[in-house]
């Protein structure tokens, strides 16, 4: 049969991929537009799980809040090329999928849904890479107290979110996330005591080592290993860090009286558990 034009280019608008492609589909189909996209849909989905071992090295982090809620999330959407990751499609499918992740029960890591793998199908199919939901994470806190803050940095390749209780603004809770963002060294925890058991005992380790390489008498030695995990704690410890915007006060002294109860900062293609 005779395919009309502007079905094969209505086909190409809802699935991103080449005119003669479409225009076999539909004739595959007999025109039957709704069954020539699923027929395209079967075929490239086939072909794009061959390619799953593909690096998919760039994406974009994508951040959601709802406060009625006293919900947040965060989702990392992975794809092959910065080409990609920068398109409005990619970028609009990340927002569905971080609102999608503040549907999911409960807080922590969010399993992927139907409707996520849906949407990570469709771009695979349009785009030809191999495109995949990364991770993506939950925090609920306590409805019309908890705040939240949030900061995507303009690639769209780092992105920091913040919970909080207490009174804060939103622009110093977002200051406070390019703090994240930009922070060397990166924060490991919000206060010393948040720091990860495993990084202390390897810092002290070394300390210890290197005031037992100096010859000094013992009281000294364990002065000096005390002094270093001090300055070791204030320059890893979110709270203890001096601000950035303004090195003369310490993140604590920006948050005054609020309390940061967690954070999240997160790269794009970065090994995480």
């Amino acid at each position: 049969m005779s395919i009309n034009p502007k079905d094969v280019m209505t086909l190409r608008n809802q699935t991103g991929l080449p005119m003669m492609a479409c225009k076999k589909a539909l004739e595959e189909t007999n025109g039957n537009m709704e069954a020539a996209e699923e027929l395209l849909r079967k075929q490239l989905k086939g072909k794009m799980d061959k390619r799953v071992d593909r690096a998919a090295g760039e994406g974009r982090i994508g951040i959601a809040v709802n406060i009625a809620s006293g919900t947040a999330s965060i989702v990392e959407l992975r794809a092959e090329t910065d080409f990609t990751a920068k398109n409005e499609k990619f970028v609009a499918a990340t927002k569905k999928l971080a609102d999608l992740a503040l549907q999911a029960p409960g807080a922590g890591a969010v399993a992927t849904t139907a409707a996520m793998t849906a949407i990570v199908d469709d771009l695979r199919i349009s785009t030809g890479e191999n495109i995949s939901l990364g991770r993506a994470h939950k925090l609920i806190g306590q409805t019309g107290t908890t705040a939240y803050g949030q900061y995507v940095h303009h690639d769209g390749k780092t992105g920091v979110l913040i919970q909080a209780e207490g009174s804060i603004s939103d622009e110093t809770l977002r200051q406070v996330c390019m703090h994240i963002t930009a922070a060397v060294p990166r924060p490991a925890g919000i206060s010393a005591n948040d720091i990860p058991a495993n990084i202390v005992e390897k810092e002290r380790r070394f300390r210890i080592e290197q005031a037992m390489e100096s010859g000094k008498p013992k009281e000294i030695a364990e002065k000096m290993v005390e002094g270093g995990m001090k300055k070791f704690f204030s320059e890893i410890a979110l709270l203890e860090q001096p601000f950035i915007m303004d090195p003369t006060k310490t993140v604590a002294g920006v948050v005054g009286d609020a309390s940061i109860i967690a954070f999240l900062r997160w790269e794009v293609g970065e090994a995480h558990d």
